[in-house]
């Protein structure tokens, strides 16, 4: 049991981290809805994830989300996107988005 206890704790403090970091070329990158990006051109998909529990508990699924479109803004900005829209719901800790450039 006292083992149990220290081990709740850390997994509880671990949840509050973000441990997905938005890189440079990332911050202009947008999360949009599909209507949104009717005008906008296609670069392609992709598919993100992460743990989605530690230890056997569940994370916070808004950081969830949160880290789920930050990977994806990543990935949007490698591909030459500036925008994603999700493609799928979020499902063990794995989400696909569309990816798009609406800016020229």
């Amino acid at each position: 049991m006292y083992k149990i206890v220290p081990l709740l704790l850390l997994a509880f403090t671990i949840q509050a981290c973000t441990w997905v970091k938005l890189t440079p070329e990332a911050e202009k990158v947008r999360v949009l809805s599909a209507t949104e990006v009717e005008s906008c051109k296609t670069v392609g998909k992709t598919t993100v994830s992460l743990k989605a529990d530690i230890a056997g508990i569940d994370r916070n699924q808004e950081k969830v989300k949160k880290e789920l479109e930050t990977l994806g803004r990543n990935h949007a900005a490698d591909m030459g996107g500036d925008t994603i829209v999700p493609a799928s719901e979020i499902k063990d800790g794995k989400q696909s988005f569309d990816v798009y450039r609406c800016i020229n």
